[in-house]
């Protein structure tokens, strides 16, 4: 990831993190706040209605005293319990009509002391109905008020009721009045809209779950059960709707995602102009950086600005001045070490032309001494040898005098090459030489003096890892055709059975100036790796301490 691209995600991250922070909290805070003013008005309304039921209570007791005081004022409904003619049954049977709709009750029963209606303010065929539970379940509830459910003639209906008792010529009645418990009763008892009040009539031991999406609370209310054989539970459910709060939560988030994606827009704007203006000198500052290499250093680092930018710029630009400096140390330096390396070259190039024709006259001196009748016929034979290397020498001396020569490209037969090296060396070093030539083996292209000073290199270094090999050891000398990356090539494998290289020691042999032999230069695989790379050849090796050494030559063909 760039630095911008971080740059960038940071500033998004610090500035949008805390405001989703403080938005969640916001919303987390209004919703607790709001949960807990309806909480409050649900629990508020809750106490009202409980004194609200307590007011009804009161006022169905006296309503039901001021009954119980005019049926013991009234003779005739004496006169019709007691003696129960034509005339007075009618009026017993219409009494309790009648009185509930003065005292403005919803029902009335009179009941006599066995529990016998003798009358009832909905129905007149209810007469000696036998009912004896509603009044005692009644003056069992606490506070003695409960719901009740009623008859009349179109359908059933609850009321709250209570029940009272009077005397009438020594015998005891009981008068059991309420009122109409609907669903205007109920709104009655919530003027706040927002607030729902329900009854649950199911009887049960616990309270009713809440509604999904409100705040609840409920009343118990005593409750006579459908068989009129025992009191039941009944509930008064305030639930406040949430809807307001869904509302203001929905309003909050639109609100938080507008101001998270302002926020966000604004954050990255400014993150983007930020980053391009570290970014921008930051990237001209890597270019100037990357042309720098050790061939040009004029690159200048200047910079009027007083931040890190500007400290970082002066500080590259005392860091090239240091570089040229220490480039300008590092060329004198590689100066000296080319002209030792020069130097060397000359010497190991002028020892490989000397050691041929010091052989000669070593094998004339020796014929000298023991067949000095063959010394002439001798000396016919390796005076090719001497002349060759002498010639070597002069070819040496033209191309140094140019410093380093331009390759004389021709055709050059490696068969027979290889062939004369083997002749000039052959006849005066004890090491076993063994050719191994591919019939026609194509012509390469190169400079035969390059090819020769390569062959006599490796040749050399293979005759000399056999010094210490018991028996002599041998060398190889192997021609072949090859195809190297797809045009044809001639292979020339130099191959001995000396003691040959660790990987460390090939590693510094084509380094330069790593030997292991008294006297050496150390030059001789580098000028060889470098003569066939010149002329676009390849070179490899293959060895194994212990069991020789195998170096792999392959030159392009002239038809190649």
């Amino acid at each position: 990831m760039s630095f911008r691209a971080r740059l960038l995600l940071g500033f998004v991250v610090v500035v949008l993190g805390p405001l989703v922070v403080f938005g969640l909290g916001i919303r987390r805070g209004i919703a607790g706040r709001l949960t807990a003013q309806y909480e409050g008005r649900v629990a508020a309304l809750t106490d009202v209605i409980r004194a609200d039921l307590e007011r009804q209570s009161a006022d169905i007791a006296g309503r039901l005293r001021a009954l119980r005081d005019a049926a013991v004022a009234d003779n005739r409904l004496r006169v019709a319990m007691l003696q129960g003619g034509a005339g007075e049954q009618s009026y017993l049977l219409d009494y309790a009509g009648n009185a509930m709709r003065l005292a403005g009750f919803s029902m009335l029963q009179v009941q006599d002391g066995d529990g016998h209606i003798v009358s009832s303010g909905h129905f007149r065929n209810e007469f000696d109905r036998l009912e004896p539970g509603l009044p005692r379940l009644l003056a069992a509830a606490p506070k003695g008020i409960a719901l009740v459910r009623a008859r009349t003639a179109e359908a059933p209906f609850l009321a709250l009721a209570r029940v009272d008792s009077f005397r009438l010529v020594g015998k005891p009645f009981t008068l059991v009045g309420g009122v109409t418990v609907d669903s205007a009763f109920l709104a009655h008892l919530a003027p706040d809209s927002a607030l729902v009040v329900s009854l649950d009539t199911v009887e049960r031991a616990e309270a009713p779950p809440p509604p999904p999406g409100g705040v609840v609370d409920s009343l118990v209310v005593p409750a006579v059960a459908t068989d009129a054989a025992r009191l039941v539970s009944a509930r008064i459910v305030v639930a406040h709707s949430l809807a307001g709060l869904d509302a203001l939560r929905h309003d909050v988030d639109r609100w938080f995602v507008v101001t998270l994606a302002l926020a966000g827009a604004i954050a990255l704007l400014l993150a983007g102009w930020l980053s391009l203006r570290i970014s921008r000198p930051l990237t001209a500052l890597a270019e100037q950086t990357a042309r720098i290499d050790m061939d040009r250093l004029d690159v200048a680092f200047s910079s009027d600005r007083r931040d890190e930018i500007g400290a970082l710029t002066r500080l590259l630009g005392a860091m090239t001045e240091r570089l040229r400096a220490g480039a300008a140390r590092l060329r004198e330096a590689e100066r000296r070490v080319a002209m030792g390396d020069l130097a060397r070259q000359v010497n190991h190039d002028i020892k490989n032309g000397l050691i041929p024709i010091r052989n000669v006259f070593r094998h004339l001196a020796q014929v000298a001494r023991e067949q000095p009748e063959r010394l002439g016929a001798v000396f016919a034979e390796r005076q090719e040898t001497v002349e060759s290397s002498v010639s070597y020498l002069e070819g040496l001396a033209g191309n140094y005098a140019r410093l380093y020569p331009e390759p004389a490209l021709g055709t050059c037969d490696v068969n027979a090459l290889v062939t004369e090296l083997v002749s000039r060396l052959g006849s005066s070093d004890p090491a076993v030489l063994r050719l191994e030539l591919a019939d026609a083996l194509p012509a390469v292209r190169t400079d035969p003096l390059v090819l020769r000073r390569t062959l006599e290199n490796l040749v050399g270094n293979a005759l000399d890892a056999l010094e210490d090999h018991p028996g002599g050891g041998s060398v190889t000398i192997s021609t072949a055709p090859v195809a190297a990356d797809g045009r044809p090539a001639a292979r020339i494998t130099v191959a001995d059975t000396g003691k040959g290289m660790t990987k460390d020691q090939l590693e510094k042999a084509f380094g330069g100036f790593y030997t292991t032999k008294p006297g050496g230069t150390g030059l001789g695989l580098s000028i060889v790796r470098r003569l066939v790379l010149d002329a676009g050849g390849s070179l490899r090796v293959e060895t194994k301490p212990g069991a020789g050494s195998k170096f792999i030559v392959e030159l392009p063909c002239e038809s190649g």
